[in-house]
């Protein structure tokens, strides 16, 4: 007997439908093999028998002495994973007769087994669901541990199941299991400004937290430059809390991203604060940008709509480093393998620290720096023009004094700062809204810099000064603009006025005389 079942396969942040034709009938014969299975599976797919077979036989099922054959249609697309178990024992069961097939086209089922029958929780349920609502399927079958990530999807009923013997008595009508629901909008809205730090934390520092806030109001990148302790990781921890909330699609983009790379939580739905991420200086390039054989999403991509923090940048490795270049002006990445290409959004803040030498306190106020000749050079030479050229804000972080440290006038509180931050979007937000891609200043192309970036004649001949003393490049030109649209932006101000300019100029530390000797 024939019997079909369909799944799913992920690749990107998408999904496509697998249609499983189990075919079950004629003796086979001593010496062949009972079981074949056909349509590019990889071995983890082949291996799944092993597991299904066990968790039938465990499940008091029978798994008759007949040759099965089955084939993963499109035949011509890589079959990945484990989460085929479910499908292809369910579609073995149908063959055999010991379940109903009168339902099984109007469902998408995956999940992985144990050898007891129990089901394991799976990567991409999101992404799943989204396909299987698109193509028109009734429901969705998954691990109890996906469901409420799934069901966030409307207009389809998500089932979670705990093992293959509730799956079995769901298509035999033996069972009484109810669909999940979610109710999206108020969890969306419950857990979206739920954070455990606050910049109120944060003693003194008022410059940098007001670079800071330039930096979340227009998207800007931004790098803090001081000596160990002055509290660069304290307030870089604190950026998101200072960021828009999230919009619910880039929730549901985001939360697709880390389903797919199996990062969600147990049980969670949705993904409703801005993403840090914080990877270790000895991370290798493939794990920050994404790919491998079987291409996944990596740190710039997880950090989708939210903040990639690269704590002590010169410790990473160089070639690394090199690779954010072009995801940082594109705000995606492209993993191309021979047979496949997929592409991973990665629209997402730097924020970077660094000391300013190997011991630390070069240029520092107190202490003295007892690093060589050339050996601070060396050091930030470590970080190549280009990538710096494209962090827009180059802060120095000094460290506070004793009566900053000790004042009990509580600080500005995160959400004050976010009131400012949302009031300069929603001006970007009207400026940009005939553009679908972009959304704040940080975003513009060079040609639409000099329509919105424009200034008057003396601050044509500031930014020449700075220009030519500072040697800056093209690219440092354009970002020097921007910061000052954002600042502009913060005092509510239609032009470009010489403070804004100004303001903008220093935050270029890196390019100043004095660094680096």
């Amino acid at each position: 007997m024939l019997a079909k079942t369909y799944g799913s396969a992920v690749y990107g942040v998408d999904a496509k439908t697998i249609t499983i034709e189990v075919n079950a009938g004629g003796q086979f014969q001593q010496g062949t093999p009972g079981y074949s299975l056909v349509g590019l599976p990889d071995s983890a797919v082949r291996e799944g028998y092993q597991r299904i077979e066990a968790a039938i036989k465990n499940n008091d099922l029978e798994l008759p002495r007949v040759r099965i054959v089955a084939n993963m249609a499109p035949a011509d697309i890589r079959k990945e994973g484990s989460f085929y178990d479910l499908p292809i024992c369910i579609g073995v069961l149908a063959a055999t007769k010991q379940i109903s097939d009168t339902e099984l086209s109007k469902y998408i089922i995956m999940g992985e087994l144990s050898l007891d029958g129990g089901l394991r929780p799976i990567k991409g349920a999101l992404p799943i669901a989204i396909q299987a609502r698109k193509e028109e399927f009734k429901g969705l079958i998954v691990p109890k541990e996906n469901a409420r990530e799934a069901a966030i999807v409307n207009n389809l009923e998500v089932y979670g199941m705990k093992s293959l013997r509730e799956v079995v008595d769901f298509f035999n009508g033996e069972s009484d299991i109810k669909p999940t629901e979610v109710d999206t909008r108020e969890e969306f809205a419950y857990a979206q400004n739920i954070y455990e730090v606050d910049f109120s934390d944060v003693k003194g520092q008022e410059n940098i937290k007001r670079a800071m806030e330039i930096s979340a109001a227009g998207g800007h990148n931004v790098i803090l430059i001081g000596p160990p302790g002055a509290g660069k990781t304290m307030l870089a921890r604190r950026f998101p809390t200072i960021l828009p909330p999230l919009s619910l699609y880039e929730a549901l983009e985001t939360t697709k991203i880390h389903s797919v790379a199996g990062r969600m939580p147990s049980n969670a739905s949705l993904i409703s604060t801005r993403p840090f991420r914080a990877p270790h200086h000895t991370i290798s390039d493939v794990a920050l940008v994404g790919g491998g054989s079987n291409p996944q999403p990596g740190e710039i991509s997880l950090a989708h709509n939210g903040v990639l923090f690269l704590d002590e940048l010169p410790e990473f490795k160089r070639a690394v480093l090199e690779v954010l270049r072009q995801p940082m002006e594109e705000r995606k990445v492209t993993i191309s393998r021979a047979k496949i290409s997929v592409d991973y959004p990665s629209n997402f803040v730097l924020v970077a620290s660094m000391n300013p030498c190997p011991c630390g306190y070069f240029n520092h106020p107190e202490k003295d720096c007892v690093c060589g000749p050339g050996v601070v050079k060396r050091y930030l030479n470590k970080i190549s023009g280009p990538l710096l050229d494209r962090i827009d804000l180059h802060v120095e972080v000094t460290p506070i004094s004793y009566d900053q440290l000790s004042e009990m006038r509580p600080a500005e509180k995160s959400e004050k700062i976010v009131e400012r931050v949302i009031a300069a979007r929603e001006i970007q937000q009207e400026r940009f809204k005939d553009q679908k891609t972009l959304h704040a200043n940080a975003q513009m192309p060079s040609r639409m810099v000099r329509e919105v970036c424009q200034i008057d004649q003396t601050g044509q001949l500031l930014l020449k000064t700075a220009m030519t003393k500072l040697q800056l490049s093209a690219r440092a030109y354009d970002r020097i603009l921007k910061v000052a649209r954002t600042i502009a932006d913060l005092s509510k101000s239609d032009d470009i006025k010489m403070e804004h300019l100004a303001e903008a100029i220093q935050y270029r530390s890196l390019d100043r005389e004095g660094w680096a000797g």
